[in-house]
């Protein structure tokens, strides 16, 4: 019988973790607090050399890291975004209950403090998986179309089709979107080829979305 988690922090986070079950689910709630340190999936301009060693190194991994011996897998993990894309903490699903007591033991060994709150199985469902695979574009102009969109990602493999944007309701409105690429490696190659670069005047922000 599987259990289903959710952790709204990660190594670097300053939130909450929460752990949820499905209707079967856990019966404990743990609260626990972590030092404050900012929590981001927006990555920093890596060197070129070692861009995708460091593109590796997400909230995704960091948390199987954290959780060792509990069988996790990338997929059993997912980054929780509000409306503007910054992270609200980051559902973990648990294959066992005792996957998940070991992942209390783990956090406790380690010395790190966080809240786990329940939640069933429904929440992991509503929270669409990015993967490392889907790109965020910030600050394209409020005029621009899907065509301007694939003008900036020139030379860059990735699915058309995918290809969402938004009107962002801000004192500039502008616009964002949203594009998904084959693999993580491609999204990564974007990130460093393309982010702040130019869209009709306008300085593109690049993030890849965990």
């Amino acid at each position: 019988m599987s259990k289903l988690g959710v952790i709204g922090t990660a190594l670097r986070s300053n939130f909450t973790v929460r752990t949820f079950r499905a209707s079967y689910g856990i019966s404990d709630t743990w609260l626990l607090r972590q030092s404050p340190r900012r929590f981001s999936t927006e990555a920093e301009q890596p060197p070129q050399d070692s861009a995708v060693d460091s593109f590796l190194k997400t909230p995704d991994t960091d948390i199987i890291n954290m959780l060792e011996g509990c069988n996790l897998t990338m997929d059993d993990v997912k980054v929780d975004y509000n409306w503007s894309f910054t992270p609200n903490g980051m559902m973990v699903q648990f294959p066992s209950r005792f996957a998940y007591d070991k992942a209390v033991k783990a956090i406790g060994r380690k010395g790190r403090l966080y809240r786990l709150d329940r939640a069933d199985r429904s929440q992991w469902d509503l929270i669409k998986p990015y993967s490392g695979k889907t790109v965020l574009l910030q600050g394209l102009p409020r005029t621009a179309i899907p065509e301007d969109v694939e003008r900036f990602l020139t030379g860059c493999e990735y699915d058309s089709s995918s290809i969402e944007m938004f009107l962002r309701s801000t004192l500039l409105p502008d616009k964002w979107a949203t594009v998904r690429f084959p693999s993580k490696t491609e999204a990564m190659n974007v990130f460093i080829k393309k982010n702040r670069g130019i869209c009709h005047n306008n300085q593109i922000l690049v993030r890849v979305l965990q």
